[in-house]
């Protein structure tokens, strides 16, 4: 009779002499899954928790194969099939989890990019404020010492400085509704009433308002309109973004030249677009032109002339994609001819 421990010495001495024909065959399988799992590197999770899983699956089959000769007795048999088992459980298994953890580590990866770029932001809305701002501030706050000192004392000279700082107080005043503006609509607090709107009627407002920065500036602004379509939105936002476009437009268009609105329909959606002659935007540049405090290269930028026609605050373009995109439409710019031209795309209204 043999003992139990001549038994179980029995049993490791035969591991111990099947081991290397198990690995040798065994290895290969592994290496090759090794090398698959390199190429699926950039791949999805799921996929490759996947084959993270059939590997050792497919290894230890393959292994008893290897020592058995590929001899099917029974008890190889209901290996084979204990394995298959375990595979259609951990396969299933780890696809659930690879799209879980997946769709969590996205997430997560979304989430810290917003975070990032909401902080550039703030940190670029900071820097604007802390220029844009001190600058009229400073020019209110030296001519009332002028005048409070009695430095400046001849009327003619009063008038002129009480229309300076009456000047830079709408400036700042305008610059403070951008902050509010922008402020409410990257806050996601912008709530818009939306009704059939008739873009004749808006283009024509907006246009009315613009007519004394363009008569300063010595530009013509044209209205060309293929059609007047009816589209669905707020008339005060339509209206914002077009004063926006158009007053850019104005402002970055040398005296005689030409701002030109056309109006049609493309398709379910109406088109407006806003060409001026600011001599074009460098194709490095083209792409941050709606970022906060943007306003390009010094040869797109005129300095402020003393009636207050200047560059703006830089805010004007990202208003104006905050409350399209809050429409539901699409706004782009391209280099057009002599300069620019932004196009605006808004949904039609059910007819």
């Amino acid at each position: 009779m043999i003992e139990p421990s001549e038994s179980f010495q029995a049993m490791l001495a035969h591991a111990w002499h099947i081991l290397p024909w198990a690995l040798a065959f065994a290895l290969p399988v592994a290496a090759l899954g090794g090398l698959i799992l390199y190429w699926l590197r950039r791949g999805s999770l799921a996929t490759t928790l996947t084959v993270l899983v059939l590997i050792p699956v497919l290894a230890t089959i393959t292994g008893v194969l290897g020592i058995s000769g590929f001899m099917f007795t029974p008890a190889l048999t209901t290996m084979l099939l204990v394995c298959l088992l375990v595979a259609l459980v951990t396969v299933p298994a780890a696809i659930v989890l690879g799209r879980a953890i997946g769709r969590r580590t996205v997430w997560e990866r979304e989430a810290r990019e917003r975070e990032r770029s909401a902080e550039a932001a703030r940190r670029d809305l900071v820097a604007w404020i802390s220029h844009d701002l001190r600058s009229p501030l400073a020019g209110i706050r030296a001519m009332a010492e002028a005048l409070a000192d009695g430095v400046v004392a001849e009327p003619d000279d009063v008038a002129d400085y009480a229309q300076r700082i009456s000047g830079e107080t709408e400036r700042l005043s305008g610059m403070v509704n951008d902050l509010f503006e922008l402020s409410r609509i990257t806050a996601g607090a912008l709530r818009l009433t939306m009704s059939a709107v008739p873009l004749r009627e808006v283009v024509s407002d907006a246009l009315a308002g613009q007519t004394p920065l363009a008569e300063q500036k010595k530009v013509r602004v044209l209205t060309e309109a293929e059609a007047w379509p009816v589209v669905t939105g707020s008339d005060p936002e339509l209206a914002r973004i077009l004063r926006n476009l158009v007053s850019n437009a104005i402002r970055h268009t040398p005296p005689d030249g030409t701002v030109a609105v056309h109006i049609g329909v493309d398709g379910a959606e109406a088109l407006v677009a806003v060409d001026d002659g600011c001599g074009g935007i460098p194709e490095d540049e083209i792409g941050r032109v709606f970022d906060v405090a943007y306003r390009g290269t010094h040869a797109r930028t005129p300095e402020r002339s003393a009636g207050g026609a200047g560059a703006g605050g830089g805010l004007g373009l990202a208003i104006a994609k905050g409350l399209v995109e809050a429409h539901r439409g699409h706004i782009g710019v391209r280099n057009h001819g002599a300069g620019c031209r932004f196009e605006v795309r808004l949904p039609l209204a059910a007819s």
